[in-house]
């Protein structure tokens, strides 16, 4: 999943989620109502696309955010694409 969601084996639902946080994080000037039709067509309401928005825009935020300033990461929590330090 760290290193590619579209080999993770998700359900359909799940990779329509993760199809448009990638959407939402690479090419938000472009997104469009045909944008959430996948998500539609899988049964997904108002509210829950709304909520999975509100997820990836937070966390594209947040991760800008700490960027800026910094923020350098728990030891615990590993580099993307490192291994997990040993306890």
């Amino acid at each position: 999943m760290v290193t590619d969601w579209r080999q993770a084996g998700l359900d359909a639902v799940d990779t329509a989620l993760c199809a448009l946080s990638a959407r939402l994080t690479r090419g938000q000037r472009g997104m469009a109502a045909r944008d959430l039709e996948p998500l539609r067509a899988l049964g997904l309401g108002d509210r829950a696309i709304h909520d999975a928005v509100q997820v990836a825009a937070y966390f594209n935020y947040i991760t800008r955010v700490a960027d800026a300033l910094g923020v350098e990461l728990d030891p615990h929590i590993p580099v993307r694409g490192s291994p997990a330090p040993e306890a």
